[in-house]
């Protein structure tokens, strides 16, 4: 199952877009399915019609990891 992430690379606007996996502390590489801006829009440096990127992780900064939708929302402490 795809999991949707925001990437924040180096002096670049971030990038929403599909992982089959999370990048593992070895791995050098990350490859990213369906890249687009927040917005929905094509990102403006890549080729029309690019559906798969692959980054060097030492171009990014972090990834944010978006929530999978029908997870459980956990409820912490509640008081009555």
């Amino acid at each position: 199952m795809p999991i949707t992430v925001i990437v924040h690379i180096a002096n670049e606007s971030p990038i929403v877009g599909e992982l089959d996996e999370l990048p593992n502390p070895t791995d050098q590489i990350i490859v990213l399915k369906n890249p687009r801006q927040r917005d929905g829009k094509d990102v403006t440096y890549l080729q029309d019609g690019v559906t798969t990127v692959i980054w060097s992780l030492s171009r990014i900064s972090f990834i944010e990891v978006m929530p999978v939708e029908g997870e459980e929302e956990i409820i912490g402490f509640v008081r009555e």
